[in-house]
């Protein structure tokens, strides 16, 4: 076990992962394309790191930052459902959340182009300033979820739960193109 430690620049595609890290800050690290198994992290921060492709497999992540870090094509399907995460200035652009009980995470300025969010719980959950480009939302339960400074989603309010979800007036648009519906200024 790691515990309290500042850990930089390392490669692990080259070094091996502990089973267990709590309260570590890793900086500028590379977990490209590595499969990562049963690793529990908790009070972890990952600042600046890449985790393009990485296989995360049984992973626990409990209360989890990303911030500024490259999470392309993650797959975070099969890491513990019940994970906590924070992201911030993050790119997740193709990852998978899918699955996932994520009550309560907050995406701030993260670029999620084109990701899976299906079937998981974002209750109460913030995506600020996040393009959604393309992202897939099906059977999610956006519940509280506030959306009202993203933009470029489209979610189909009959296949997901939106009950007291904040859009803003700008980003409505969004959520009508699934009936058709065409809005003009």
């Amino acid at each position: 076990m790691k515990e309290d430690l500042k850990i930089e620049q390392i490669d692990f595609s080259k070094e091996e992962l502990d089973e267990e890290y709590i309260n570590c800050i890793f900086i500028n690290c590379d977990f490209t394309q590595i499969k990562m198994g049963s690793t529990y992290f908790e009070d972890c921060s990952f600042v600046s790191c890449n985790f393009s492709l990485t296989k995360i497999n049984n992973t626990n992540f409990h209360n989890v930052k990303f911030i500024e870090c490259k999470l392309t094509g993650t797959d975070f399907s099969k890491s513990n459902p019940f994970s906590s995460f924070y992201f911030e200035k993050s790119n997740l652009q193709y990852s998978n959340l899918s699955g996932m009980k994520l009550k309560g995470t907050k995406f701030i300025q993260c670029d999620l182009q084109e990701s899976n969010i299906e079937n998981s719980n974002l209750t109460s959950s913030i995506f600020k300033e996040c393009n959604l480009l393309r992202t897939f939302f099906n059977k999610t339960n956006l519940e509280k979820s506030d959306l009202s400074t993203s933009y470029n989603f489209i979610i189909d309010p009959q296949q997901n739960n939106l009950k007291n979800a904040i859009f803003s007036k700008q980003n409505l648009e969004g959520l009508l193109l699934a009936f058709g519906i065409k809005i003009i200024d």
